[in-house]
């Protein structure tokens, strides 16, 4: 099967197009499974209190920790397929 000129354009730019939609450096709006919000008055804690703001803070330590564990290791997996081509 033999694809025309005009398909491989169309069929290149549907790709770029839906490969600029996911990029690595968008975060979800919790990464870590649940709503923040839901969480810290799950535990009894009343928005706008101190300890809801420590609630919310900590949830952004753990989300911000999760992304630099991820990065750390796509760069680590990168560099070790950098320092070692002859192995998959």
């Amino acid at each position: 099967m033999r694809l025309a000129p005009t398909s491989l354009i169309a069929l290149t730019l549907a790709a770029t197009l839906l490969g600029a939609c996911a990029r690595r450096t968008d975060v979800p709006m919790s990464s870590l499974g649940d709503d923040d919000d839901a969480i810290c008055r799950a535990n009894g804690v009343a928005v706008g209190s101190p300890e809801y703001s420590a609630c919310r803070r900590d949830r952004d330590v753990q989300r911000s920790n999760a992304i630099a564990r991820a990065d750390r290791k796509q760069r680590d997996l990168g560099e070790y397929m950098l320092n070692n081509p002859n192995r998959p």
